[in-house]
């Protein structure tokens, strides 16, 4: 498989101080970053994957990018298969507020999992995570996401491997609470151009739609008494600059 498209429900629920539920259906790629796909002329507006995109934008490809993240960590794949999900660009407009690489060695055996995770103020931080034969992983929160909530405490995360099936968890947890989980997930499709034309007609320009509706869901939320939290200053990361 070198490339697969999954059609997703993504929800998010959050519980204190105030209950608030979001669900939303839109897709995803999961691609090979040595085997990118390569769509019909006329159809490349609809999904284009950008080094610009990732990481430090500066790299001439994604997968140089990721090495860069991940030789400045001591992580060496040695050429190792990589799987990345995300967003594509869309009609000139991306935003992944969560993009994943699965990292293999020459073997085939999963080194690591790196999540690269996007804000609305157009700030990006990744996590390199280190899962168990389930998918798990732990690390405490560095990065600013939500206006509402602080960088404190700490994600446990659920990353298995997509397969004919996607199914993922984040969960923040703090002060020995879990005030907010977000959860992905959905079933692969093949992506031919039958199946890029449906899901864009079903979701033309997705990830405006998802930018859009995370900052009028926080319109909401603000108008509902919650506070905003001053917005610290992002740390620029080795190998993310």
């Amino acid at each position: 498989m070198a490339a697969a498209l999954y059609r997703c429900r993504v929800t998010h629920v959050r519980t204190a101080p105030k209950r608030h539920l979001v669900r939303h259906r839109t897709y995803m790629w999961l691609i090979d970053l040595a085997r990118p796909p390569r769509l019909p002329r006329l159809l490349r507006p609809l999904a284009r994957f950008r080094s610009a995109d990732h990481f430090a934008g500066t790299a001439p490809t994604i997968r140089e990018g990721l090495e860069r993240f991940l030789a400045a960590r001591g992580v060496d794949l040695a050429g190792g298969r990589v799987l990345m999900l995300a967003n594509a660009r869309v009609l000139g407009h991306v935003f992944n507020p969560l993009s994943l690489y699965w990292c293999h060695d020459p073997q085939g055996r999963l080194r690591c999992v790196v999540a690269e995770v996007h804000n609305t103020y157009g700030e990006r931080h990744c996590y390199l995570l280190r899962t168990d034969e389930r998918g798990r992983a732990e690390t405490a929160k560095e990065f600013h996401v939500s206006p509402f909530l602080p960088v404190e405490g700490g994600y446990r995360m659920r990353l298995p491997l997509p397969d004919r099936a996607l199914d993922l968890a984040v969960h923040w947890e703090h002060a020995g609470s879990r005030p907010f989980t977000a959860t992905v997930r959905g079933e692969r499709q093949q992506p031919g151009t039958a199946a890029l034309l449906r899901a864009a007609v079903r979701h033309p320009w997705p990830t405006l739609a998802v930018s859009a509706a995370i900052r009028a869901h926080g319109v909401l939320l603000w108008l509902r008494g919650l506070p905003v939290r001053p917005r610290p200053r992002h740390q620029s990361q080795e190998g993310v600059e």
